[in-house]
């Protein structure tokens, strides 16, 4: 199947297809500080759509040597979206209440294999209807998707990658984590020598939207990004760093390359070189 779905639909093609027997919404809440993303879905959430579990289903197990969130195998991939109701024709639209950061990775990871799917600009906030509450559909069916085997060489890039400085490499992570001054989770502070960091929340208007493309355009093109530029996306754990990739796509520029082990991985190799401050040295 190709992709035809741009990666990001408003509420106006919400309002005309959301109802669309072949549409289905995808939940994907989680949070970094533990709260929980189902807890959150079943406090509220957009009617007949299903809680898509970031750990059990986008993601593998993670440890020092893959990152936090490493792509899960293909089949455990492909069981999730089956027992979600998603299937190969389904065109499936996700959004978080973070302005898409999260939910980013499961359109990417959909549109990677050649699914379609979009995220809902704005997120849960752009939905004006009641919400719902609950554990969501009671009578969901199987869906029938095939597993992409293995994941697409070509969308994905590595630690060499990354510190390679043909690339043009972006770091979606806040200023602070980028720069050094603050890092929670990961042993060691700073980015990847090279990397420019381009805050995927800084993708967003003050209300959750997109900014214009031609904003988003202007962003990349400050990092160094043009026309036939290779460009791979880190985050912490390669989950926000969609985000990036998916606003490349809005901007008008060509797919990136997704370094799922991202600092999360990078920070634990120990003959590494390591940066930090703002700039990106």
């Amino acid at each position: 199947m190709s992709t035809m779905i741009a990666p990001v639909v408003d509420r106006a093609w919400w309002d005309r297809h959301g109802a669309d027997a072949d549409v289905a919404q995808g939940d994907v809440r989680w949070y970094l500080d533990g709260r929980s993303g189902r807890a959150a879905y079943e406090t509220g959430h957009i009617p007949g759509a299903v809680f898509v579990d970031l750990e059990r289903w986008l993601s593998g197990e993670g440890g020092p040597s893959v990152g936090r969130h490493p792509l899960p195998d293909p089949e455990t991939f492909a069981d999730g979206m089956a027992r979600s109701g998603i299937g190969d024709d389904t065109i499936v639209v996700a959004y978080d209440d973070a302005g898409g950061v999260i939910a980013a990775r499961l359109v990417w990871m959909l549109r990677a294999t050649g699914h379609e799917a979009a995220l809902l600009d704005g997120g849960l906030t752009a939905y004006r209807g009641p919400l719902e509450r609950g554990p969501g559909p009671a009578d969901l069916h199987r869906a029938a998707f095939t597993a992409a085997r293995p994941w697409p060489a070509g969308k994905l890039a590595g630690p060499a990658d990354a510190a390679d400085r043909g690339n043009v490499v972006i770091d979606a992570r806040d200023r602070d984590r980028y720069r050094g001054a603050h890092d929670p989770v990961d042993p060691r502070p700073g980015h990847i020598p090279g990397a420019s960091n381009l805050p995927c929340r800084e993708n967003l208007a003050a209300d959750g939207t997109f900014l214009p493309a031609d904003e988003l355009r202007h962003r990349f093109e400050e990092a160094g990004v043009v026309a036939g530029t290779a460009v791979i996306s880190y985050c912490g754990s390669g989950v926000t760093a969609c985000h990036n990739l998916l606003a490349l796509e809005l901007a008008g520029f060509a797919p990136g390359r997704l370094y799922p082990g991202s600092w999360s991985q990078y920070s634990h190799i120990a003959d590494v070189d390591v940066a930090t401050g703002s700039s990106p040295g």
